[in-house]
């Protein structure tokens, strides 16, 4: 026990070795790794992670101390106590990284000296890494490694904390380094064989996400559109669809239960599947398309109607309909192909699908009711369809963003009364009417639109071009898209949610930060494309460069690469760099090219007294070594004292009369001319002995 106290006294006597630029970098970079997580981090831990930090930083200033042992596991359980509470039994990834972020708070009061920064050292590059796991945008990546590299600037610092010039020096070195390891880097990443894992972890099961749900209530949508976050991108292989075409079907609703639409039967079970959030299978082909989805921790996919997947990551089901095998928690790619509405094998439903699909609540709304009846006493199913979008067309019916509020009759509020809504509450009330008439109908949700990324090169999908619209069963058709909407706002479809509430200046009306919002000032949304697509290529070329992009780039290299050669290629490019490194290293030494520059002139001088018989001995003073050579070479003498006394003056000059670095650099300049003067010296010198042996520079004897 008297062993243990003593070390932490020791410790805390020692807390001054560690040198504040040091410490402050250190605290610099962690305070840039936390900036990606402030997203999904609680406040209370941001809070207690900038106190932590900010403890140790006025104990280094000396206006606190640091707290002991008993005070510090006291803290530690405290805050661990407060995070189960937090936490109540949910432990995922997100929790777990959490929990991570704490304790790195945590270990700030025990970082006393230079063995503890580097143990932060590791701990802060580790979450660098795990920041990867949230955001994988270059604006991040970029976050990471300037974190990165203040870490790699506090190191330098803490190991030559009085080297003159040492911040411009370590920025310097910092970039030679890099120009060194970047084109390894580059051929490792382009070769190191890309392999998925065996298995999938759920990455951030318990992280709200913006986006659409399995059930729709009036209002959901609404509140949606007023987002400008991205869904999705889109490239296509040849030319885009027409903007009136641009459905992107998601999910079908298909029960109706107080008000809310929902999911009526449960999707089917999988076991979890492998990661794979790579769908780059080669060139595009003219029908084909690429989609990059952002996360949004569910199994669907969005696809236009009448597509087949081609990625294997994407599985078609029933409806039109396609998922993952996994909840997409990570964005994710993924590749389909348009074939068309294929007609139906079956021109009538079967009867527990036909009773799925008329389902409704056995009350309420009984003017809807009324209406639907009116309409199939004299019409058909078509023309009950046709009636109602006339209705909608000729009747002041209103899209707006800014819905009244409905009664618990909220289809016959908005059908009769009101009048104004938006398309969830027109697509219910639709399905609700046409279910009425006993017409199967659904509710279909996902997007409708997207405005071109820059350059035309890709599509981009936002979330207030979220929608709903009904597909309705006519026999010997199938199932045929209706959208009321289409029919009170054409505008919504075809030109975009921005173009359709535009008279009642209700677009992103709450988001002040949003660049979408600003549509008419040219250089903002310019700015806003040109950066969107940088953030694109990158995901889609690097972060997405996956095994099946890996082969499908390798494949066009002579040889046929597979996965054999791949890691015979990544050895062969470790080895090569390994074996050039070393040269490089021999090379430096052998010359002196890693020393200072002083260091380099003194090594030549050590070179010219070896070649001239005075061997160097270990430990030997420039005084001494030169008052050696003047012995052996009288003409060098007085050129050999001056170039001794020159080095001693630079290396023992006393610390209170620094030399400037002007003066520094003209004491190297006349060290050189004195290596010069002694060169021509001593040859002189030999000139005029021509019978005399050359001398061994070994023993410093003459040689036979």
């Amino acid at each position: 026990m008297s062993f243990l106290s003593r070390s932490n006294d020791e410790a805390d006597n020692q807390s001054d070795n560690l040198p504040s630029r040091a410490l402050l970098w250190l605290i610099a970079s962690f305070a840039l790794l936390m900036t990606p997580q402030l997203d999904r981090l609680p406040l209370w831990l941001i809070f207690t992670c900038v106190a932590l930090a900010g403890w140790r930083w006025l104990a280094q200033q000396g206006r606190v101390r640091l707290p002991g042992r008993w005070l510090r596991t006291g803290i530690m359980l405290a805050l661990v106590a407060v995070y189960l509470v937090r936490v109540q039994g949910s432990f995922t990834v997100d929790t777990a990284a959490s929990f991570f972020v704490l304790t790195v708070g945590l270990k700030w009061l025990e970082t006393r000296t230079a063995r503890d920064f580097y143990v932060l050292f590791y701990i802060l590059v580790y979450l660098a890494t795990v920041n990867f796991l949230f955001h994988q945008e270059i604006h991040w990546a970029l976050v990471n490694m300037g974190a990165i590299a203040l870490l790699l600037i506090g190191l330098q610092v803490l190991n030559a904390p009085e080297l003159p010039g040492g911040m411009k020096a370590g920025w310097r070195r910092l970039g030679v380094m890099l120009l060194k390891v970047l084109p390894v880097v580059v051929l490792l990443f382009v070769f190191f064989p890309r392999m998925e894992p065996l298995w999938s972890v759920p990455l951030v099961s318990g992280q709200a996400r913006t986006g659409i749900s399995d059930t729709m209530r009036p209002g959901d949508i609404s509140s949606l559109a007023q987002s400008s976050e991205r869904a999705f991108r889109v490239t296509f292989g040849g030319p885009m669809p027409a903007y009136r075409d641009r459905y992107w079907r998601g999910l079908i609703l298909d029960t109706l239960d107080d008000g809310t639409w929902r999911q009526g039967a449960n999707e089917p079970y999988r076991s979890p599947g492998r990661v794979n959030v790579d769908g780059g299978i080669g060139e595009l082909q003219p029908r084909e398309y690429d989609v990059l989805m952002e996360p949004t921790d569910q199994r669907w996919a969005f696809a236009l109607e009448g597509s087949a997947a081609v990625s294997d990551n994407v599985i078609k089901e029933a409806d039109d309909l396609f998922r993952f095998r996994r909840p997409a928690d990570s964005s994710i790619r993924y590749r389909l192909a348009r074939e068309g509405a294929a007609t139906p094998a079956n021109t009538t439903l079967e009867p527990g699908e036909a009773d799925r699909y008329l389902q409704l609540p056995p009350t309420g709304n009984p003017r809807a009711r009324e209406l639907a009846a009116d309409l199939k006493r004299s019409s058909n199913d078509i023309g009950v369809i046709r009636t109602l979008l006339s209705r909608f067309r000729e009747q002041p019916y209103y899209y707006t963003l800014r819905p009244p509020k409905m009664p618990s009759d909220g289809i016959d509020s908005l059908l009769f009364d009101e009048k104004r809504g938006f398309c969830a509450h027109y697509a219910g009330a639709t399905t609700f009417v046409l279910r009425s008439a006993g017409i199967p109908a659904r509710v279909v949700v996902g997007y409708q639109g997207g405005e071109s990324g820059a350059g035309d090169e890709y599509l981009i999908v936002r979330q207030y071009d979220a929608h709903a619209w009904v597909e309705a069963w006519v026999e010997g058709q199938g199932w045929i898209r209706i959208d009321p909407t289409a029919a009170i706002a054409p505008d919504r479809i075809e030109s975009g949610l921005r173009d359709a509430v535009a008279g009642e200046g209700s677009f992103l009306e709450n988001s002040w930060g949003s660049a979408q919002k600003y549509g008419d000032v040219a250089i903002i949304q310019w700015a806003s494309l040109q950066l969107d697509r940088i953030n694109y290529q990158w995901q889609r070329w690097i972060v997405g460069y996956q095994g099946q992009s890996q082969l499908n780039l390798m494949s066009r290299l002579p040889g046929g690469f597979g996965m054999r050669e791949l890691g015979y290629f990544t050895a062969g490019i470790i080895g090569a760099a390994l074996l050039i490194a070393g040269l490089f290293s021999a090379w430096q030494m052998r010359w002196g090219l890693g020393q200072g520059r002083y260091q380099r002139v003194l090594g030549a001088w050590y070179q010219l007294c070896v070649r001239a018989g005075v061997p160097v001995r270990h430990g030997e003073t420039p005084a001494a070594l030169a008052a050696r050579l003047a012995v052996a070479e009288p003409m060098v003498a007085d050129s050999a004292r001056l170039f001794a006394r020159m080095v001693n003056s630079h290396y023992y000059r006393p610390q209170t009369t620094p030399q400037s670095p002007q003066d520094d650099a003209e004491d190297l300049k006349r060290l050189r001319r004195l290596l010069v003067t002694m060169k021509r010296q001593l040859h002189r010198a030999r000139k005029k002995r021509p019978g005399m042996l050359r001398p061994n520079p070994y023993s410093g004897k003459h040689s036979d």
